[in-house]
């Protein structure tokens, strides 16, 4: 058995919110050329992750996404791509100005949900971070309750960690959360939320455990 986490709707609107601002206020200490240093997502750059965060709180019009995915041929990843190399032709600033002026908005685009979006600005925060050697903290109730929507997530969003993962013990060393059975990994919630998301080589380094070794040498 494991100790999972959740939080109520109006909690996890105002995590994002602190999320949104705390992230511009990282973003404006940038110079030129960390915005375009490559983020933890695979082929964009901070610049790109900064204008994808911006997709949610300001979405894309009706017909802008039908043209996305039909550059996409229909599929939601590539669609999503389309969509944040659009956004991510706005300008630093004007991306800063998007960010804090968007911050309390509550869209949620179809089939997610606040908690979903909770997770993907808590993630993404990382993928800014790391890269860049910026310490920024993971709320631990947040995360807690991100980790357990995450681990519990169905297509179209699932990054299938219970068939990744499902083998090892994952233990929080800082937020009262843990799930599966067999060799421990433990670390941070934010590691946590990383290898959840499939972000291994970035979690890996910020992990001990036996279950480790495991990652290590086939990773997931």
């Amino acid at each position: 058995m494991g100790t999972e986490a959740s939080m109520g709707v109006n909690e996890s609107w105002q995590v994002v919110v602190d999320q949104r601002l705390a992230i511009a206020e990282m973003l404006a200490g940038l110079s030129e050329s960390q915005w375009e240093q490559p983020s933890l997502c695979a082929d964009w750059t901070v610049h790109d992750v900064a204008a994808h965060v911006t997709l949610i709180p300001i979405p894309p019009s009706p017909g802008s996404m039908v043209v996305d995915f039909a550059k996409a041929r229909g599929n939601l990843a590539r669609a999503n791509t389309v969509a944040t190399r659009r956004r991510a032709q706005r300008t630093p600033t004007q991306i800063l100005q998007d960010l804090r002026s968007s911050a309390e908005s509550r869209s949620v685009p179809r089939p997610a949900s606040p908690a979903n979006v909770m997770w993907d600005i808590l993630v993404h925060a990382q993928d800014i971070a790391i890269p860049l050697g910026i310490d920024f903290p993971t709320p631990p109730t947040a995360g807690a309750a991100a980790a357990t929507r995450i681990w519990e997530l169905r297509w179209p969003f699932s990054f299938g960690p219970k068939r990744r993962l499902g083998a090892y013990r994952l233990t929080s060393s800082d937020a009262d959360w843990s799930v599966g059975t067999g060799p421990e990994i433990a670390g941070p919630i934010s590691a946590m939320l990383l290898l959840l998301t499939g972000r291994t080589a970035a979690a890996v380094p910020l992990l001990t455990g036996p279950g480790v070794s495991g990652l290590t040498t086939s990773p997931p």
